[in-house]
């Protein structure tokens, strides 16, 4: 763990989340955590799919999270944990702090050469006993924001995570987070000049970038062999971009969320998709690309 917080600088990413806080004044009061510190353990939370009663329990347990953490002294509680991401929530921050991860990856030399593939993945919610919209007054943990939306014969309720990766890194470029009802075509990650390979889903929705999405039939025009052709050549280059969806909902098993709104699902998908960011650099460091 030590090998991956070495990666990146985490001094502009202290700067960002310090203006969260306006109590370190002359009158004193109660100090606050470490914002690194507070902002690791939410990508330990990531990574290992822990509550933050769990992660609270185990970072004063495992050797491993305390040197990753910096052997704090004394450890944030569950609570200090929750009010610190719902201070990111609220003041837009895990956007700035995302937008600074992209920077360095760029200044690595990381930056976008062949492409980019974009794709959605649906993230589940408790909808509780009942498929109708939360009231803003209801009491239960049933999810505020989520929606249903069908797929197929699957049918989900909650959020939808959509992002943008390079072909040639794998790394994770734009995200965003919608309930789950808002199609895919309706979400557009890509940047004017920018090739972006995507599926059958975002069919019929021009794309800002240089689009190349896989054609579906339609009752007034069937595919030909050329556009069958065309279709497998972008399924077999867009195809390694089913892996930060997987390794995010199965190897950190942030598939399904408790947090009732869309904003804290936000961020809660943005520490996902840096702590995958962080995974992925180890990878091309033992690989010697970077």
């Amino acid at each position: 763990m030590s090998q991956i917080s070495d990666l990146i600088d985490w001094v502009p990413i202290r700067y960002i989340l310090d203006e969260m806080y306006n109590n370190k004044s002359e009158k004193g009061g109660r100090p606050n955590c470490d914002v690194i510190l507070m902002f690791k353990i939410l990508i330990l939370q990531q990574w290992y799919g822990l509550s933050d009663l769990e992660v609270e329990r185990q970072m004063a347990d495992r050797i491993s999270f305390m040197a990753f953490l910096g052997f704090p002294d004394p450890f944030p509680d569950s609570r200090t944990i929750w009010l610190f991401r719902e201070r990111m929530a609220k003041s837009g921050k895990d956007e700035i702090v995302w937008a600074e991860l992209q920077r360095q990856l760029d200044a690595m030399g990381l930056k976008v050469k062949r492409g980019t593939i974009q794709d959605a993945t649906f993230i589940e919610a408790d909808p509780g006993s009942s498929k109708k919209l939360r009231g803003d007054n209801a009491k239960t943990r049933r999810s505020r924001d989520g929606t249903w939306a069908k797929k197929g014969n699957e049918t989900h309720f909650g959020y939808k995570f959509h992002e943008k990766n390079d072909i040639d890194y794998c790394l994770i470029r734009e995200i965003e987070t919608t309930t789950a009802s808002l199609h895919d075509s309706q979400v557009d990650l890509s940047t004017e000049g920018e090739i972006v390979l995507r599926d059958r889903g975002y069919f019929g929705v021009k794309a800002k970038g240089n689009d190349f999405t896989m054609k579906r039939r339609t009752s007034e025009r069937p595919l030909d062999k050329l556009d069958k052709e065309r279709n497998r050549l972008i399924s077999s280059i867009r195809s390694p971009g089913e892996r930060p969806h997987a390794v995010i909902k199965r190897v950190f098993g942030a598939g399904r969320v408790l947090v009732t709104t869309v904003k804290r699902v936000s961020v809660k998908m943005m520490v996902a998709a840096f702590a995958f960011n962080l995974y992925q650099l180890c990878t091309l460091k033992n690989a010697r690309i970077i």
